[in-house]
């Protein structure tokens, strides 16, 4: 929404930006590439925005999920060496740090796969503690994850998951209090394949926005922020470039004051992005403003609608009476092009309705696209696998993950748009992920209607007729007996010493053999 408040400048800048080639990124064949096969193999068309298919490599089946680098990366995600697996003989300096408890074991690629998914799963089904998804004698038992993975096994891998290189870790906090100190260490091999990853495989709309995104973290860090108008207060400060559909284009991690990118290597692509006053300065405005007290025009007329504006070349300012004065500047919009608004009024009769009054351009389309940010934040929140740890980069590491579902959710919307599907909802869509990385069927196929039920040999009614004439030898002792199975059609006993018929349908269903005469499928 737009914030009215006085002496507020808003701005809406002719920006550019530039599409970034993959590059052969070994990233593209990880579980970071979210959308499902039958979505993934209807990519097959060229658009000038949205899925952008050109740089993008499909996923291949059995690539490790863990490992989301190449070879030269040294290990990052996944607790093991270059092989997939923990090597605790080769690195005796970083052997996992597991409670006694814990036995430990290597962890290769498909138990990583099989832990993500866990970690999709907890999102879209929620309990106040982790352990509470392995609890047994308890009214909410869940019996799902007992059947992916053992709960001191999930337990043990996230105590030594990292990110990064332990030993790279240990150099770098050697620095600290240096300027050669980086404080994003632990979590930027995968924060440069992430925002590598966000910008190439989705071209953007020619509207975009930026704004804050907070994640919420208590840990002890220097570059924690507080933002009282957020609905997260304390956490770690991200800026944000968004597409107006919720897509997460690019982010950066806010550590304190540093020299961010200038951006002008991609001024003329003819981009639109839209930001709130916290952006607005002299310098961001192309540097045309010989006098930042240009902005502070007085509205002498203080009636609901009025509008006051002011041009330098490109850049107008215009301020405009709403229930509170409104500053904004723009590069790409006219003044007024005829927009209304609803607003209330009070009549010369004193009664109060709404009468239209003339709203500014640069307003009407701040108001419609500013949103992005907002949107991705709120599809965000949805099913989140945030959950409470001790450790920062976990924090951040759960947070990549659900902007990785959710940009992938989008881009299944836009492919389903395309060729006019109906899209899952992003509830189904986390589910079937879940599914697909633990390697359970997300749908269980219903249980077949079960005939197998004891009847009489002869349905004979004679009883003239010797006894021997309504029996059969059975199948397993080789008696003879009055019973058969309705379903097999074959003899089999049934008294309560001797019941045949029960003893040959468990061996049948554990063998799961071929149907054959006297055997259950």
């Amino acid at each position: 929404m737009l914030t009215r408040s006085n002496g507020i400048q808003k701005f809406v800048y002719h920006f550019t930006d530039k599409c970034m080639e993959c590059a052969g990124n070994p990233f593209c064949n990880t579980c970071f590439y979210f959308p499902p096969p039958s979505v993934a193999s209807q990519v097959t068309y060229e658009e000038a925005n949205g899925p952008s298919t050109s740089n993008t490599t499909p996923p291949q089946r059995g690539r490790s999920c863990g490992r989301i680098h190449g070879p030269e990366e040294s290990r990052s995600l996944s607790p093991g060496s270059h092989d997939g697996r923990w090597n605790t003989e080769a690195d005796p300096d970083i052997v996992p740090n597991v409670p006694r408890k814990f036995t430990w074991a290597d962890v290769y690629p498909e138990e990583m796969k099989k832990y993500i998914g866990l970690l999709l799963y907890m999102g879209v089904m929620d309990l106040p503690k982790v352990r509470d998804f392995w609890r047994k004698k308890t009214l909410f038992h869940v019996p799902f994850p007992a059947t992916v993975m053992s709960r001191d096994r999930f337990l043990a891998i996230s105590c030594n998951l990292h990110i990064s290189d332990p030993m790279e870790d240990a150099e770098n906090n050697k620095k600290r209090g240096t300027e050669e100190y980086d404080c994003l260490r632990r979590v930027q091999p995968v924060l440069d394949i992430m925002r590598n990853r966000c910008m190439s495989v989705y071209h953007p709309r020619q509207n975009i926005s930026v704004d804050e995104r907070m994640i919420a973290t208590k840990a002890r860090i220097f570059f924690k922020q507080y933002m009282k108008a957020k609905p997260t207060k304390w956490g770690i400060k991200l800026f944000v470039l968004a597409d107006v559909n919720g897509y997460t284009i690019d982010f950066k991690i806010y550590t304190g004051k540093s020299k961010f990118a200038s951006g002008k290597d991609y001024l003329g692509s003819g981009y639109v992005i839209y930001g709130d006053n916290f952006y607005t300065s002299p310098l961001s405005s192309f540097d045309i403003c010989t006098s930042w007290d240009l902005v502070h025009v007085e509205l002498v007329e203080k009636e609901v609608g009025s509008i006051r504006w002011i041009r330098d070349d490109v850049l107008v300012f215009v301020k405009w009476m709403d229930t509170r004065e409104v500053s904004m500047c723009t590069t790409v919009h006219t003044v007024y092009s005829g927009e209304t608004v609803l607003r209330w009024q009070t009549t010369e009769d004193g009664r109060k309705e709404k009468v239209p009054v003339p709203r500014p351009t640069a307003v009407q389309q701040y108001n419609k696209y500013m949103g992005g940010v907002d949107t991705s934040d709120q599809m965000l929140g949805t099913n989140s696998v945030h959950c409470k740890t001790r450790k920062w980069y976990m924090t951040i590491f759960q947070h990549f993950l659900d902007i990785a579902v959710t940009n992938s959710f989008i881009l299944h919307k836009e492919l389903c748009a395309i060729h006019h599907d109906k899209h899952m909802t992003q509830q189904h869509f986390q589910e079937l992920l879940a599914a697909q990385l633990t390697g359970v069927p997300l749908d269980s196929s219903p249980k077949e209607r079960c005939d197998h039920l004891p009847v009489p040999v002869s349905d004979t009614q004679d009883l003239s007729q010797r006894a021997r004439m309504g029996r059969r030898r059975c199948i397993r002792c080789k008696r003879s007996t009055p019973w058969k199975c309705q379903e097999c059609d074959v003899g089999l006993c049934l008294q309560l010493d001797r019941n045949c018929f029960r003893e040959h349908h468990i061996r049948a269903t554990r063998l799961k053999d071929p149907k054959t005469p006297g055997e259950l499928v």
